[in-house]
């Protein structure tokens, strides 16, 4: 993924995307779309608001510069496809932002999720811990 800013006064998909672009792609997302055109998101945008259609296919240009879209030429349209769903889309971001922290903020964030991991329920402590099983398996 390139040219991703991180937004930390934003939430959600906003902290790394413009709202427009975060907008998109979890159309993009809910509807499980293996393709599209920018015409099949202007019609979901529009029933939404009043959105040019350029602005539309501007933005999923810029999501196709960075590296979020795939596209392939149909005639005188691009189809489009994610290249990644959602949950790894998430999960490319956080890593992303822990590898950019210097070694003192890696192990403040450690530190943080330790604390969070102090204040979850039973589910949760149970992913984790599976998690932290398959990842000691992966090592030996």
């Amino acid at each position: 993924m390139k040219g991703i800013r991180i937004r930390p006064e934003q939430q959600g998909l906003r902290t790394s995307l413009f709202d427009l672009e975060a907008e998109i792609m979890e159309i993009v997302w809910d509807e499980g779309w293996e393709e599209f055109a920018v015409a099949d998101v202007h019609r979901i945008l529009e029933t939404q608001r009043e959105i040019a259609y350029t602005t539309v296919m501007t933005t999923i240009s810029r999501l196709y510069d960075k590296d979020l879209l795939t596209r392939r030429k149909e005639g005188r349209r691009y189809l489009y496809t994610a290249i990644m769903s959602r949950t790894e889309f998430i999960e490319a971001m956080t890593r992303e932002v822990l590898e950019s922290l210097p070694p003192v903020g890696q192990k403040a964030a450690v530190a943080l999720l330790v604390e969070r991991v102090a204040q979850a329920d039973h589910d949760e402590l149970d992913r984790l811990e599976a998690l932290i099983r398959k990842r000691r398996k992966h090592d030996e």
